[in-house]
């Protein structure tokens, strides 16, 4: 073999032993990154129910997918659905968005982008209520938002800005900008 055959035959085996540290530093990095950032539980079509201490059901949630990081305690998830019982003990709002996040030990439920509030029941005041975001302490089972309302029933439709809701007292307060249209019938 003369020195040219020689140089290529080093200057390819360097090159392939760099190739190979790059890449098995990189599938090093990938798989610690990964291991930290992949959820403890993954479900989808989720159902589940959420008791009190009392023992009698507090929420109930589905979602198309839920992801729960247990360091973290937290929960993510894809179109989830709430059904909220309040003191009472009967479903009466129905709360719905594209997603949401629930921290387990605060009991807070965050839901963002297209949240709708419905009431089961047909003879409710207020029938829907609409915003991007909202977070719901199943605790107190108190919603806030800070983010324009809006309100509709039978006969009326209100706008607002900023939300406070009660969901034990059953009262409903719009925190600013409100404007209402009511219509007789």
């Amino acid at each position: 073999m003369n020195r040219v055959t020689l140089a290529i035959i080093a200057f390819f085996g360097t090159a392939l032993i760099l190739y190979w540290q790059v890449q098995s530093k990189r599938g090093e990095e990938e798989v610690a990154i990964d291991a930290s950032l992949r959820p403890d539980y993954v479900a989808d079509n989720l159902r589940s129910v959420e008791y009190n201490e009392l023992g009698l059901v507090n929420s109930r949630v589905t979602a198309t997918h839920m992801e729960h990081f247990e360091e973290a305690n937290m929960t993510y998830f894809t179109q989830p659905i709430y059904l909220v019982y309040p003191d009472k003990g009967q479903a009466q709002w129905r709360l719905q968005s594209s997603q949401g996040t629930l921290n387990k030990k605060s009991g807070k439920v965050i839901l963002e982008k297209d949240v709708i509030i419905d009431a089961i029941s047909p003879e409710e005041p207020v029938q829907t209520i609409k915003t991007t975001y909202l977070e719901l302490d199943l605790n107190t089972m108190v919603m806030t938002s800070d983010r324009d309302i809006y309100i509709t029933g039978s006969d009326f439709m209100i706008k607002g800005v900023g939300l406070y809701a009660d969901l034990n007292a059953q009262s409903v307060q719009l925190t600013s900008q409100v404007e209402g249209i009511y219509e007789a019938k």
